[in-house]
């Protein structure tokens, strides 16, 4: 086994040491279940990165948010260079699921924009767990969703090595039969094209080229080739090519599947007959009619998943494969992998509301005859099938639920940051001064003004983005350099307004859940947290403490709360937040440590590009304005490489914008 090999130029400073010993002594001794409370800014993914690296076992770690997922996914990537971390989250970046509203007899079929991309790194990630065991894999809920068997994704992959005797026919239908897709332009992950005796292959997870030479005798050579600089890389004696898709089904299996879909419908349209639904028997014969021709003559059909049970095998109702089943398991068929859970707060209300929602949406379209009744077996795991499949589970919150808490065999508190910072003081104001309705909107004011004359940057956070937008004009009417920001931004929008934010081109951002966990802005001195003692999601005890702590990266953090009631809500969140502060100033006196805020690089995604293209140059690539006038096909060639690197960094930021700029050329051309 090759090992976690964790690489960091700074040791476990603070409350981290501690927290690694407790953690990784709990998982030795079987401990199903631990909770790493750390407060904001104590390095909670570090702290974990040192547990995987001495439990020494594959690692799930589950975010509630794609971004977050990726943030994530960057971060121990860097703690594990030499090791494989791969990004797991939907591959759709537009999804609208199949449904049916009876009351407005409405249809909406399935509609989903399909990212190559992360369909990409999806296969990367179940090949890496199927083929070794230092693999950490991130991602988001969608991993609870139905994926293709383990056992025929790798039962079907293929093995071609230098010398097997094979013809070109026979070579190509091996690829056809496992989904590969000829092509006779540009290869793409999953497609594959013959010229003469070469057959050239993109496989599904990495953007290089398989070219392989036939002659008389079989397989003469196998080079891998970089599809943009054409350059031969390796020549490897032999090669794994996995399936294109993750449903894959062996052609015996397949004709006992539509045997039993078949059956289904029968029985189903016997059911409507009986009950006089003419119309509903009519549109589920002619639908799963055209599905089961597509099933023979190619093995697939659109909604394929919808079948899994069938083609699979499982009996009615049983849980579907996932990503879950990709991950090793005992001799005794236990989980044999380690499940982090990231704000966990968040993080476990959406799996457990997962299948509800889409149990729902099934009834209704099986119902009214758009799907059999085995397409609701094509779904997220039950919340207790969940908890059956994972690992041993650490739960990392700087504000746990009760479900950690109560099934946790210990909670290790992280409160200590290895920078010294404590938390931030938080005053209480009043919303409305005597004879004015305006008090707190001229308090913040006031106190936003002192803030950006000391060089800090300012919060505030509201209940609608309505108010956002309007604090945001009113501010600026008032001589403060101010932006909103909310839901409707687009995500490149967001990840600019951030970056001109900490750059100082404004000092006040306004917003209305912009301070959800993740967000790291060390430059912020003052949050305002207005009409705090509207009891809510948003002014709730968790909301609170997540907001305050926003500040704690800051040495001259302060947040000011303006409430007329002091709400359990408030009560709770200042209480814990001075509990934490007086543990923090202990021991900064004890160790004589004086806190200093987080100097944090201000990534700039243009000055990434700019040295994306000038390594590029350094790499013969030659490419330069005139050029790229000429032949705009190598700009996009180049662009194509840069996001390609960019995404296996996991620097998704910039890959978008880079996908951005590509269609752009495209269109122009």
């Amino acid at each position: 086994m090759a090992g976690f090999k964790l690489k960091s130029e700074w040791p476990p400073a603070g409350d981290q040491p501690k927290a690694i010993e407790a953690l990784t002594v709990g998982l030795k001794k079987g401990m199903p279940a631990q909770t790493l409370l750390g407060v904001t800014g104590s390095g909670k993914t570090f702290t974990m990165a040192n547990v995987i690296a001495k439990i020494d076992k594959p690692t799930l770690v589950i975010a509630h948010n794609k971004t977050l997922a990726a943030q994530l996914a960057q971060e121990y990537k860097e703690f594990f260079p030499e090791n494989e971390v791969h990004y797991f989250v939907s591959y759709y970046d537009y999804y609208q699921p199949e449904a049916y509203m009876p009351i407005t007899d409405t249809y909406i079929e399935k509609d989903a924009q399909i990212n190559e991309e992360i369909d990409r790194l999806r296969h990367a990630s179940t090949q890496a767990l199927l083929t070794r065991r230092d693999v950490i894999i991130v991602a988001s809920v969608s991993c609870i969703y139905g994926l293709g068997s383990p056992e025929e994704y790798e039962k079907e992959n293929l093995q071609f090595k230098v010398g097997t005797k094979i013809d070109r026919k026979a070579l190509m239908q091996k690829l056809i039969s496992i989904h590969f897709e000829r092509t006779n332009a540009d290869l793409t992950p999953g497609t594959f094209r013959s010229i003469g005796s070469l057959v050239e292959i993109m496989p599904v997870s990495e953007k290089i080229i398989w070219s392989i030479t036939l002659d008389a005798k079989g397989i003469a050579s196998i080079n891998k080739v970089d599809p943009v600089s054409q350059k031969i890389t390796d020549k490897p004696k032999e090669i794994y090519i996995f399936p294109a898709k993750h449903f894959i089904t062996k052609k015996e299996e397949l004709t006992r599947a539509i045997k039993a879909i078949k059956a289904e419908l029968a029985a189903q349209l016997k059911k409507f007959e009986k009950e006089g639904k003419l119309l509903e028997a009519e549109r589920l014969k002619r639908r799963t009619t055209y599905d089961l021709a597509m099933l023979r003559e190619v093995g697939y059909c659109n909604g394929v998943e919808n079948y899994s049970r069938h083609l699979s095998g499982r009996p009615a109702g049983s849980a579907p494969d996932t990503l879950l089943s990709y991950f090793p398991k005992t001799k005794g068929g236990k989980p044999d992998f380690l499940t982090v859970i990231d704000e966990s707060h968040v993080t476990i209300p959406q799996i457990g509301g997962m299948y509800a929602g889409d149990q729902s949406r099934k009834k209704t379209l099986i119902e009214f005859g758009f799907r059999l009744p085995s397409a609701q077996d094509n779904r997220p795991l039950r919340f207790e099938e969940w908890e059956e499949r994972v690992g041993q589970m650490i739960f990392t919150s700087a504000t746990p639920a009760d479900y950690e808490r109560e099934n946790s065999v210990q909670v290790v508190e992280q409160v200590i940051r290895p920078t010294g910072l404590i938390d931030p003081e938080v005053s209480i104001r009043p919303i409305h001064e005597k004879g004015s309705c305006a008090g707190q909107i001229q308090d913040f004011i006031s106190e936003t003004k002192k803030a950006i004359e000391k060089g800090g940057r300012v919060i505030a956070t509201t209940l609608t983005k309505k108010m956002a937008e309007d604090l945001s004009e009113y501010l600026k009417g008032e001589g403060i350099k101010a932006e909103y920001l909310h839901s409707d931004v687009k995500t490149i929008e967001r990840i600019q307004i951030l970056t001109e934010f900490r750059k100082g081109n404004f000092d006040c951002l306004v917003g209305v859940n912009l301070l959800r966990e993740g967000l790291d802005l060390p430059e912020v001195s003052l949050i305002g947290i207005l009409d705090a003692d509207k009891e809510g999601f948003l002014r709730s005890e968790t909301a609170l403490i997540q907001t305050i702590g926003r500040a704690a990266r800051n040495v001259a953090g302060r947040v000011i709360l303006y409430a007329e009631t002091i709400t359990g809500s408030i009560e709770r969140a200042v209480s814990e937040t001075n509990r934490r502060r007086a543990v923090q100033k202990a021991y900064n006196i004890k160790h004589g440590i004086t806190p200093k805020t987080i100097i944090k690089h201000i990534k700039d995604i243009t000055e990434h590009l700019e040295t994306d293209h000038m390594k590029a140059v350094k790499l013969n690539l030659d490419i330069d304005t005139e050029v790229f006038a000429k032949n705009p096909q190598k700009l996009i060639k180049l662009k194509q490489k840069e996001m390609a690197k960019a995404v296996k960094e996991l620097d998704f930021e910039t890959a978008a914008i880079l996908r951005d700029e590509i269609k752009a050329l495209e269109n122009k051309q």
